[in-house]
């Protein structure tokens, strides 16, 4: 197997490698894996294909890498905005609502997502795994402070997480608006809490 390439030394080595990921995100989402070449992604980028092989060994380096990012950039929108909240079923709203944020301003997520289940499936369960990982810690310290219903972390991250990718698919990615309607969002925040076992806001005192 190749070795992967070392990370850029310099600002101006990070923001080529930047050009290249987002490319990569328009150019496998558009075309998908097996049309997408390097050829493509290097005139999406606007650089040479010489330029390309510094950063990235070859096509499926870097669909691993942009599977990695995009979930590194999808993970810190929804802590960030989880992390403001005063309690948990706030702060499930607030992931919910940076999730879907997040979706309609990439729903690249979606399609190259689909791709890793055949093109890199250990790539996929990566994805999946450390999404889960942060859900179960926040669930767990839920359930110990009262919170939430005595439920399994593990079982209600995976569920919520799924609904939440299922309800996004849905109303974000599949729609013209690229944003979940209000009503569909409330509606989701009240399955959520049910499932939960959490308070309604008005018994939060929100």
């Amino acid at each position: 197997m190749t070795e992967p390439k070392r990370a850029p030394r310099t600002d101006r080595g990070n923001q080529t490698r930047r050009r290249l990921l987002e490319a990569a995100e328009k150019v496998f989402a558009e075309r998908g894996y097996h049309d997408a070449s390097i050829v493509k992604l290097t005139e999406e980028a606007g650089v040479a294909q010489g330029t390309f092989y510094i950063y990235f060994s070859g096509k499926q380096e870097i669909f691993d890498e942009l599977v990695v990012d995009l979930n590194h950039r999808v993970r810190q929108a929804m802590a960030e905005a989880s992390s403001r909240g005063t309690s948990r079923s706030d702060a499930e709203r607030r992931g919910f609502e940076a999730f879907f944020r997040f979706t309609g301003e990439h729903p690249a997520l979606y399609r190259i997502i689909r791709q890793a289940e055949f093109v890199s499936p250990h790539t996929l369960r990566l994805h999946y795994e450390r999404i889960v990982e942060g859900y179960v810690s926040g669930l767990t310290r839920a359930r110990e402070a009262g919170e939430v219903a005595d439920l399994d972390p593990d079982v209600v991250a995976w569920a919520l997480m799924g609904a939440g990718e299922l309800i996004g698919m849905r109303y974000v990615l599949w729609d013209e608006e690229r944003q979940i309607p209000p009503h569909v969002f409330e509606e989701t925040m009240r399955f959520v809490r049910r499932g939960l076992g959490a308070p309604e806001p008005d018994e939060e005192g929100r």
